[in-house]
């Protein structure tokens, strides 16, 4: 695939710059630079003739990755795009913001760099929209059947288009007032600008789905009632559940959870009055959690002028480079500098947080912190290495743990597992007849792309509920295990 001998003559990975960290902080504007065409067309070649292109089994969507690749090292880039449309509706969402178990996997990253497998995506996909070549695909006929998918995340998105080009009528359900759920209200606009969701909906109500945003199924319109009016309900809401920190201090002012606080922030981004707006400006931030979230929230406080930002992790600091125990073709677990890591603020290891202190008018003051040590496999607080930490905002970044449960257990008699998540079958149904599951809400807190792939791969199950057979295609990662994940 590709330039046959392009691995050899180029062994560096290119990328595009980031913008200078003075610079970025500035606006809400992505962080990269625009990316070079000639750099682009030099990675993809060096994707190798490997054989067996461990990159398909790395990817949960099964992403035709060498294939795309040596379409862009031709330059034929209506064609990469058709070929990366095959496998994923959405490459303008997983080229920005997945974390690419594709590139960990990739063959050529057994003695160099991987492959920009995940520029070169976006690329393919950005150069697509600017040239008009993305266009509707509506069904040559209409079934007669329709569904309802809650939640317009990427797997109610990804579901949706599915089901509306199999000829269905689709209605997709959102509580917030704009379509996008996380992609809408949970990702700065640094790391995705919310025009890339209006382009990709704009082919979407031309192919036929239908959305209905500010209505909260369970409250404004209760499920068993959706059930009844529909064939076929799919549950896409996502893991929205945050997990607590109950210790101490917990309740004082200055103290929320990263959604509430990010979901203030896009809001104000797009230019909607947020009064009392949780902000960092002219505060000493602390961050609690190492994730992808905890990073959003330390981009954001530099944009709104934090005097200082720091980032706590109770666990140790990754290695690195990949370790021994986590060998090629798994995703390893290594340290990374995210843009916002760039932008300044400390980032502490080993930080266990025992309480949040407060002042005179009940708001935090400072956090109590111990050094963390490992008894019996369990994560505690050392005695002895109490410190204090100056704070007056303090973000809890620490996950979730499922989605919302009690509408749909009174309403829909669904059942869950003991973590949490929706309980359903290899068929993404649940205990309720004609009512489906997909991404984060059966599958717990995970990636866009295992959201993208569950949400195809029910669809795929939703039709053959509804005609008995299908003819989607079904991803190779739901319900399969995919290497590193």
């Amino acid at each position: 695939m590709a330039d046959p001998k392009g691995f050899l003559k180029v062994t560096e990975r290119e990328l595009p710059a980031r913008r200078p960290v003075p610079v970025r902080i500035m606006d809400w504007n992505e962080v990269y630079e625009p990316g070079d065409s000639a750099v682009l067309r030099r990675q993809a070649g060096r994707c190798m003739d490997c054989g067996i292109p461990f990159c398909h089994k790395g990817c949960p969507l099964g992403n035709l990755i060498p294939e795309w690749n040596d379409l862009t090292w031709r330059g034929e880039g209506r064609a990469a795009m058709e070929r990366l449309h095959a496998t994923n509706n959405f490459p303008e969402f997983t080229g920005r913001l997945c974390p690419a178990p594709c590139e960990s996997a990739c063959v050529l990253g057994i003695n160099q760099p991987a492959v920009t497998i995940k520029q070169i995506e976006v690329s393919i996909v950005d150069e697509a929209f600017a040239s008009g070549w993305v266009e509707p695909e509506p069904p040559g006929r209409l079934t007669g059947k329709t569904v309802a998918v809650v939640g317009s995340g990427p797997a109610g998105l990804a579901a949706a288009q599915q089901l509306t080009r199999a000829g269905h009528t689709v209605a997709v359900f959102e509580r917030d007032d704009r379509i996008g759920g996380l992609l809408r209200y949970g990702i700065p606009d640094f790391k995705m600008e919310k025009r890339h969701i209006e382009s990709r909906l704009r082919q979407m109500r031309e192919e036929g789905t239908k959305f209905r945003a500010g209505v909260e199924i369970g409250r404004d319109l209760s499920w068993s009632d959706l059930r009844a009016r529909y064939d076929a309900v799919v549950i896409a809401t996502g893991s929205t559940v945050p997990r607590d920190l109950p210790i101490p201090g917990r309740d004082l002012d200055g103290v929320h959870f990263a959604m509430e606080y990010l979901v203030e922030s896009n809001r104000a981004t797009a230019g909607d009055a947020v009064p009392n707006q949780i902000t960092a400006q002219g505060k000493h931030v602390i961050v609690i959690g190492g994730g992808d979230t905890g990073a959003d929230c330390i981009g954001t406080a530099h944009r709104q002028g934090a005097l200082s930002v720091t980032n706590l992790a109770i666990g140790r600091r990754p290695p690195g480079e990949r370790p021994e125990s986590q060998p090629w073709p798994m995703t390893p677990h290594v340290f990374e500098v995210q843009s916002a890591h760039e932008e300044g603020g400390e980032r502490e290891y080993l930080a266990s947080t025992v309480e949040f202190l407060a002042n005179e008018a009940g708001e935090v003051r400072a956090l109590r912190v111990a050094e963390t040590e490992f008894v019996d496999g369990r994560r505690v607080p050392k005695s002895g290495t109490e410190r204090e930490i100056p704070a007056d905002l303090v973000l809890i970044a620490m996950g979730f743990t499922g989605p919302e449960r009690a509408a749909l257990e009174d309403q829909l008699q669904v059942t869950f597992t003991d973590r949490g998540e929706v309980l359903r079958g290899d068929e993404y149904e649940t205990a309720a007849s004609g009512v489906f599951v997909a991404g984060d809400a059966g599958r717990g807190q995970s990636l866009i792309v295992w959201a993208i792939a569950e949400g195809r791969a029910a669809a795929a199950r939703v039709d053959e509920f509804l005609m008995g057979t299908t003819s989607l295609p079904v991803p190779v990662g739901p319900h399969d295990v995919a290497i590193g994940l």
